[in-house]
C-alpha cells in the first residue's frame, strides 16, 4: 500500500514540476523584459500596466515555486486555474485577431483552457497529506 501511495505522490510531483515550468519561465522572461511586458499590457488595454506586470510576475513565478513545493495545493490549483482562464480571455483573443495571428491565438487560447483543466485535475487528485500548509 505504501508503494502505491509513493508512486502516486511521485507522479503528482512530476506533474506539478511539468505544469510549473511554463509559469516559471514566463515569469522570469517578464522580469528580464519588464519594459516590454508593461508595454504589451498597455497595448492590449490593461489599466495600470506596470502594477499588473508586477502582479503577473508574482503570480507566475511565485505560483510555479509554490506548485513545485506543494504549498497549499488546493487553493493554489484553484487560483492558477482561474488565472489561466483569465489570461486566455485577456491575452489570446482569437476572435479579434487579424488573420495572420488567428491560428496562434486560437491555439494559445485553448492551451490555456487545457492547462486550467490540468489544475482542476490536480485539485481533484490532491489530498491534504500531499499539501504543505
Amino acid at each position: 500500500m505504501r508503494t502505491i501511495a509513493m508512486q502516486r505522490f511521485n507522479i503528482q510531483w512530476v506533474a506539478r514540476v511539468l505544469m510549473s515550468a511554463l509559469f516559471l519561465i514566463a515569469g522570469i522572461r517578464k522580469i528580464m523584459a519588464f519594459k516590454a511586458t508593461v508595454g504589451y499590457f498597455a497595448a492590449i488595454g490593461l489599466p495600470f500596466s506596470e502594477v499588473v506586470a508586477v502582479l503577473v510576475i508574482l503570480i507566475e513565478a511565485g505560483g510555479a515555486i509554490a506548485l513545485i513545493l506543494g504549498w497549499r495545493l488546493k487553493p493554489l490549483a484553484i487560483g492558477l486555474a482561474i488565472y489561466t482562464v483569465a489570461t486566455a480571455f485577456i491575452g489570446h483573443r482569437f476572435w479579434a485577431a487579424d488573420p495572420a495571428q488567428f491560428s496562434g491565438q486560437l491555439n494559445n487560447f485553448f492551451k490555456n483552457i487545457a492547462i486550467a483543466g490540468g489544475f482542476l485535475l490536480l485539485l481533484a487528485q490532491s489530498d491534504s497529506s500531499n499539501s504543505k500548509a
